[in-house]
């Protein structure tokens, strides 16, 4: 399958950049739908080479009118828009109802009225929960351990209805835990990197919790592949290393790449709900590999390797010193 023209919303975040500059790179006519704010920023897009090669639509994907125009005219769609922050999840349950329930509900009938048969809904693997048997395929039951799980496990499962009920054409990708240059400092690996550029304490939640981390542009390619793909239309379909880590080794890495003895240090205040805590997450990929042919071109330490260059280019005071939600 041929992707030429392409709706990315989310477009300005972590993964979405990324997700751009890989469309671009492989000549798709890329239009991007990004949040409206009064300083005309466009997140991570400002300043990128192919940021003059993009047609940009500032609004809200909360409006079905504006997602409305924004759909006319493509012929696939990347869903990434989203809040993600499991924390604040916690703060503002109906905040994240609202976009990434309704703001998919959205993109779905614009699709739909539209014609646009090949949706790719990002998800997450937070939708599985705690590992019930590993590795994880997507047969895993759905068990929402937070709010942001509960509206993406919703998501997911109207696009699915969507494809059921109407032929659409949706798949549903799903992410394990991408990192790289770009991420949130909510994010575990930026918080350990930023934290032992200063110095060698390090500032964590729980440690024992594993985790599948996947390089970001394995992730976007990852992503293009389920897009490019036919056979995977009306599923979900893993994207993940099949490798497992806890917190704690990852920390290890970390500082040994940088030369770092880290000193750990566990915070209340950093912490899930005991039974909101996804203590195991491992990627059954074997679904994607067997319909895309997919192969991650990174390991763990090349991975790490890149964010923490990237990490050390960036400006020290734009690094926060304190826990954000």
């Amino acid at each position: 399958m041929s992707i030429q023209r392409v709706l990315i919303t989310g477009a300005g975040g972590f993964i979405g950049s990324h997700l751009v500059e890989a469309c671009v790179a492989a000549g798709d006519d890329v239009r991007v739908l990004l949040r409206y704010n009064s300083r005309n920023s466009r997140g991570w897009l400002d300043g990128l080479e192919c940021e003059r090669q993009l047609d940009v639509i500032a609004g809200d994907v909360r409006d079905p009118d504006l997602v409305n125009r924004a759909v006319r005219g493509v012929d696939t769609i990347f869903h990434l828009a989203a809040l993600i922050g499991i924390p604040y999840s916690y703060e503002s349950p109906l905040a994240y109802v609202k976009t990434n329930v309704e703001g998919t509900a959205n993109v779905l009938m614009a699709a739909r009225d539209h014609g646009v048969n090949n949706v790719i809904l990002t998800s997450t693997s937070e939708t599985y929960g705690s590992a019930q048997h590993v590795p994880m395929d997507e047969s895993h039951p759905a068990v929402a351990q937070s709010p942001y799980a509960a509206t993406k496990i919703a998501a997911d499962q109207l696009g699915l209805s969507f494809a059921r009920s109407f032929g659409l054409g949706v798949k549903i990708a799903r992410p394990f835990n991408a990192y790289g240059p770009r991420q949130s400092l909510r994010a575990i690996v930026p918080t350990v990197i930023s934290q032992l550029l200063s110095g060698t304490e390090v500032v964590v939640g729980n440690t024992h919790p594993t985790r599948d981390f996947t390089f970001v542009t394995d992730t976007v390619a990852g992503l293009l592949a389920v897009a490019r793909s036919q056979e995977l239309a009306g599923t979900a379909v893993n994207i993940g290393m099949g490798q497992e880590v806890s917190v704690g080794a990852l920390i290890d890495v970390i500082a040994r790449l940088m030369g770092v003895r880290a000193r750990v240090v566990n915070a209340s205040e950093r912490q899930r709900p005991e039974a909101s805590e996804v203590d195991r997450l491992l990627c059954d990929n074997r679904r994607l590999i067997a319909a895309t042919g997919w192969t991650p071109a990174h390991t763990l330490e090349t991975g790490l390797t890149e964010t923490i260059a990237w990490f050390r280019r960036r400006d020290r005071s734009a690094m926060a010193d304190s826990y954000h939600v």
